[in-house]
């Protein structure tokens, strides 16, 4: 039989292309030695499993070919299903295929998938459940991770420091093995130059004065809005002025009550906020 191998990896940046094929290629190879030979292969990189397999290029281009009429393979082998699937993609993905007379392998099933064999049925009902456990999972141990680091042990986890603050370097990184290659931890700290600012916008505000009124005032002293005092993390903004909206985004970021050394409930009544474009011609920034 001729087959076509299917394989995928979810980033480039923390995998490597070539070691993560070479191991799913190994696992198909196995899955159909003696039955077949690899003709064509689909491999697609920065791609989530939760991605339909028609938003995959690989994946999309090994559907237009079953199409096509000049198919060189009778078999796509994956090298693992939840490399391949998440929920219900695994039966949509073996209708396309069954509805051209391709079949579908797993190295799971240790052959082709027959889906009126009580067994497999069984089988693919538990891989399904499986990789969208496996994603939840992992989801909620690297949220509940990241939210530890922030509130207690106060690390900055990425992202442009909010307006008030600047990064600092905090020591070698916990993780041993991330401190042997020179990677170190960063934390926020109040900006001395815009942390003044913060304050003066919670006392402000505190004082009964409107989000738009505070807008004008920073602009009639020259103070730069954040995309101005921090414009090489914020090139995609002219940093000319401040709008309403931003002023407000300040108000509402918990960060920055700590920093501005007031309580949530002392900065004051919120105004409705309004979508900032076409607001008397002032730049739409931020």
């Amino acid at each position: 039989m001729r087959f076509a191998f299917y394989g995928r990896m979810s980033t480039k940046e923390f995998q490597h292309r070539e070691t993560s094929r070479r191991w799913q290629l190994e696992v198909a190879e196995e899955t159909i030695v003696g039955r077949g030979v690899i003709v064509a292969e689909y491999f697609d990189e920065g791609c989530s499993r939760r991605s339909p397999w028609t938003k995959r290029p690989s994946a999309a281009a090994l559907l237009a070919a079953v199409q096509s009429a000049d198919c060189d393979f009778d078999a796509v082998i994956v090298g693992e299903y939840e490399r391949a699937f998440c929920g219900n993609q695994f039966r949509n993905v073996m209708a396309a295929l069954a509805g051209q007379g391709v079949q579908l392998w797993l190295p799971e099933a240790a052959g082709p998938v027959d889906l009126g064999d009580p067994a497999h049925q069984a089988l693919m009902l538990l891989l399904g459940s499986q990789s969208r456990r496996e994603v939840l999972r992992a989801r909620h141990r690297v949220m509940a991770a990241m939210r530890t680091q922030a509130c207690a042990q106060g690390r900055f986890l990425g992202g442009r420091p909010p307006y008030g603050y600047r990064l600092v370097d905090a020591g070698p990184h916990p993780n041993q093995a991330h401190a042997r290659w020179g990677r170190r931890v960063h934390q926020l700290e109040p900006d001395p130059v815009t942390a003044p600012w913060v304050r003066w916008i919670f006392q402000q505000r505190a004082a009964g004065r409107s989000i738009a009124g505070l807008a004008r005032e920073l602009n009639d002293r020259g103070v730069p809005c954040p995309s101005g005092a921090d414009p090489a993390r914020n090139p995609h903004r002219s940093g000319r002025a401040w709008i309403t909206p931003t002023v407000a985004g300040i108000l509402d970021n918990p960060p920055l009550h700590r920093s501005a050394g007031v309580e949530p409930a002392q900065h004051g009544p919120q105004s409705p906020r309004r979508p900032p474009c076409g607001r008397r011609g002032r730049p739409h920034e931020r």
